[in-house]
């Protein structure tokens, strides 16, 4: 069965940008060093990242890297220029934004706008067959899936760093406690923590 699984690095104060994030700055000042783990100077798209090396690091990008959508914030999807509009592989990426997809869009086959995230979560699973559906992106999105119970799983990449601002991960999901299960913990290299935890219905 499909699932829907966070993927998200963050510090260990709970911040997934640096502070003044912005259009031009889209994981704030510094923020860059959230995500040094994922690619350990081989490039900096996905399919050049450390999957297949044999690292521990490298096992959790392959895991990543072999689900079958993507559901991302428009946020994200910018500051990452749209990954040239491929993720992975070729799979459908679900951009979800309260604006129409710009003209521009029409020409990446695999990349779909959608304002509903009930509806991208449906869509994504049913695109992925029986492998996952990557989720990541700005705060609010991930907010929003796991208020509306739509998070399946959550794999935490913990950072030994202290941002001090920026913005942070679980920042507005009520006051109803959310509980989760911890079914992993990986030692990368470079000092990430690896957490995954299933979110309990």
């Amino acid at each position: 069965m499909s699932l829907t699984v966070l993927y998200m690095s963050m510090s260990l104060d709970g911040f997934v940008t640096g502070p003044n994030e912005g259009p031009d700055n889209g994981l704030g000042d510094g923020g860059e060093r959230l995500h040094e783990w994922i690619f350990q100077g081989v490039g900096d798209h996905p399919k050049e990242a450390v999957g297949g090396q044999g690292s521990v690091n490298g096992q959790i990008v392959d895991e990543a890297m072999s689900t079958g959508a993507v559901i991302t914030g428009r946020g994200t999807f910018d500051a990452a220029k749209g990954w040239g509009g491929d993720h992975h592989n070729g799979v459908p990426i679900y951009v979800l934004s309260r604006n129409p997809a710009p003209a521009w869009a029409a020409e990446w086959p695999a990349v779909h706008y959608v304002s509903n995230l009930d509806a991208a979560v449906r869509d994504a699973k049913h695109a992925a067959g029986d492998k996952n559906v990557l989720v990541h992106g700005a705060s609010v999105m991930v907010q929003r899936a796991l208020t509306a119970g739509l998070l399946d799983e959550l794999e935490i990449h913990l950072i030994p760093v202290l941002f001090g601002d920026g913005r942070r991960l679980f920042e507005h999901i009520g006051i109803e406690q959310r509980q989760l299960e911890r079914i992993r913990v990986r030692e990368g290299e470079g000092g990430v923590t690896h957490l995954r935890y299933r979110v309990r219905r």
